[in-house]
């Protein structure tokens, strides 16, 4: 897809918008499903896509008597549940624009950011999400009402109307509504997860929109949309989740199960058994360490899946390539026969169309097993002020890299070593912040992505590392952390990790046991205490790492190598001070949780 230029995703996607793309999903897919969710007595439900546009119309004829039109803003928090898609298509359908936040944002995150994008309405799923806008609700004189989706007994005076309120409107003709607006309009606002300062506004038209929803369908490569099956359980307010489950929807006609609580995307999986599916690193970690730690209790079995792992590794690459021979193709469907299909069968990734990794590295010996067990893994890079996408391949991949420039959009490196991007996905700006847009965007449209990166000979990018977060060590050395930290997470026992040695005399590591392969190796080995705690403090347990921490270093030079380790027993969890809502690293809450752990490594 290489020949594809921007005009020519231009020329296709001339005039639309969400809202216009998303009436001709309902009028070509009407009865098929678009929506489903789990009721609580564990029973699925389902809307189709006729079902689906009747409640937006209904809902923006709702909004409209709230006073809600063109140009004004409405913040919707909230879990991924199927009133989010109405809701959102809703506002755009008034020609307003609809800013999702982190579900997780406290009081004083929501007065900032319902604050600065000076958002009109608001709408709720709770009154959990309700108590983090009573508190700061005087200090937001533009928000003129908010609504809740589910009213639990009487919320008070705070609350204007609720979803049945608003369905019971007479629906708005929807072609009518869509048919205003301008592809230049703005259909959302993302903001930044804030690991470096406060949230940044990323202005996305619909433009931007549309545009990188049509790359994407020519990179999928795939000959039909409608109907493939995928699971919703990332933020919303991610532009990872916005892009798939939401947008592409709207245009493809994807059937999405929602997923309310991301810890549960493993089983929802088991039962939706998707096509697509998109994980940042840390699922995709803990699928393999749930794989791993079940076989760990047949040694034997374990080791003879390890081998026919390790022997479907490069055939596996082979067949992405279209390089393999008939007697490879018959090996790897031997292997698969007798030991990977039924895996897959059990995790639910049976039917994978593609798989994608993404909004943060993967070791690549990880994307490897992936693809050795037949599960369709590809890495893709980006960022919201892409978009999203900026280099991805679902199919000739190469472990190691992100895969090359999506169709349409040209990515490079600049002189000094930044990767950079020019394209329909590029964002407007950042709201209200024309310094900072200057910063991330040049007078010729290039966004910078603040990453080091290389490209191969075949147009792969690599990406080394954050600009601003390269290790300087004191003796002058740029180390990458995120290389060290894919590698110190292969080690078996090891779920995450966090390389040190910024200004110190050698680089060292905080890693975390992995909770699910940890217990069992410990019952394996005789050890009574199974609490991460415990065995993080266990001599066995620290000198088994240790010894797999050395193994895994040896690919580095010795000024690069872990030297030191500190073990931790408590898991970094998703949105918390050791990690961003999409399990990214916030290096700066981990330095200062564990300064004293960190300061004994170097006594």
């Amino acid at each position: 897809m290489t020949d594809v230029r921007s005009e020519d995703i231009d020329r296709t996607v001339e005039g639309q918008t969400v809202a216009r793309n998303f009436v001709a999903t309902v009028e070509r897919l009407a009865d098929h499903v678009a929506l489903r969710w789990k009721e609580p007595d564990g029973s699925w439900a389902e809307w189709t896509f006729a079902d689906y546009g009747d409640r937006v119309a209904r809902a923006a004829a709702g909004f409209r008597a709230q006073g809600l039109g063109p140009t004004d803003r409405i913040v919707l928090m909230m879990s991924n549940c199927p009133e989010f898609h109405v809701l959102d298509m809703a506002a755009l359908m008034c020609g307003a624009t609809p800013i999702s936040i982190y579900n997780s944002s406290s009081p004083d995150q929501v007065a900032y950011l319902v604050g600065h994008c000076r958002a009109k309405l608001g709408v709720v799923e709770d009154a959990g999400f309700l108590g983090r806008f009573t508190p700061v609700r005087d200090q937001l004189p533009d928000l003129k009402a908010i609504g809740l989706v589910r009213r639990d007994g009487d919320q008070g005076g705070g609350v204007a109307f609720d979803w049945d309120e608003l369905l019971a409107h007479d629906p708005i003709g929807l072609a009518e509504a869509a048919a205003g607006g301008s592809p230049d309009d703005l259909a959302t606002v993302i903001y930044t997860s804030g690991t470096t300062g406060p949230p940044k506004g990323v202005m996305l038209s619909h433009y931007n929109v549309c545009w990188t929803v049509e790359s994407l369908r020519l990179a999928f490569g795939l000959s039909e949309f409608a109907g493939k099956r995928l699971v919703s359980y990332l933020p919303m307010a991610h532009i990872a989740e916005r892009m798939t489950s939401h947008y592409q929807q709207a245009t493809l006609g994807y059937e999405v199960s929602t997923c309310p609580v991301p810890g549960q995307v493993a089983a929802y999986a088991r039962e939706v058994k998707p096509n697509v599916m998109f994980g940042v690193p840390r699922v995709w970690e803990k699928i393999h360490a749930g794989v791993m730690g079940a076989l760990a209790a047949k040694p034997d079995d374990a080791a003879k899946f390890d081998e026919a792992v390790e022997a479907a590794k490069p055939l596996a690459l082979e067949l992405a390539w279209d390089n393999a021979t008939d007697e490879q193709r018959q090996t790897w469907d031997f292997l698969d026969s007798v030991a990977f299909r039924g895996v897959r069968e059990m995790l639910g990734l049976d039917q994978l169309d593609v798989a994608i990794t993404g909004a943060a590295p993967i070791p690549p010996d990880l994307l490897a097993w992936f693809r050795a067990i037949g599960v369709p893994m590809s890495e893709i890079y980006g960022m919201s002020e892409s978009s999203g996408p900026m280099t991805w391949t679902p199919h000739r991949i190469k472990p190691g890299t992100v895969g090359p420039a999506i169709p349409g959009c040209e990515v490079t490196v600049a002189e000094d070593g930044e990767v950079i991007c020019r394209g329909g996905n590029v964002f407007l700006g950042y709201l209200d912040q024309p310094e900072k847009t200057a910063e991330a965007k040049d007078d010729e449209g290039w966004l910078h992505s603040g990453d080091i990166g290389e490209v191969d000979e075949d147009g792969y990018f690599r990406i080394v590392d954050r600009k601003k977060e390269l290790i300087i060590t004191a003796g002058g050395k740029n180390i990458s952390p995120a290389n060290l930290e894919a590698a110190l997470k292969m080690v078996p026992l090891v779920g995450q990790a966090c390389a040190i040695g910024d200004k110190r005399p050698f680089v060292s590591a905080l890693v975390v046991l992995d909770p699910d392969t940890a217990p069992t190796w410990a019952q394996q080995h005789g050890i009574e205490s199974t609490s991460l705690a415990d065995l993080a403090t266990n001599d066995e347990v620290v000198a088994a790492v240790e010894k797999g921490v050395t193994e895994v270093m040896a690919e580095f030079n010795n000024a690069e190598r872990v030297k030191k380790v500190r073990l931790l027993g408590e898991e970094w969890q998703p949105d918390s001070e050791e990690l961003t809502p999409t399990s990214k690293l916030k290096r700066r809450g981990i330095h200062a949780k564990y300064a004293a752990e960190i300061e004994a490594l170097y006594s």
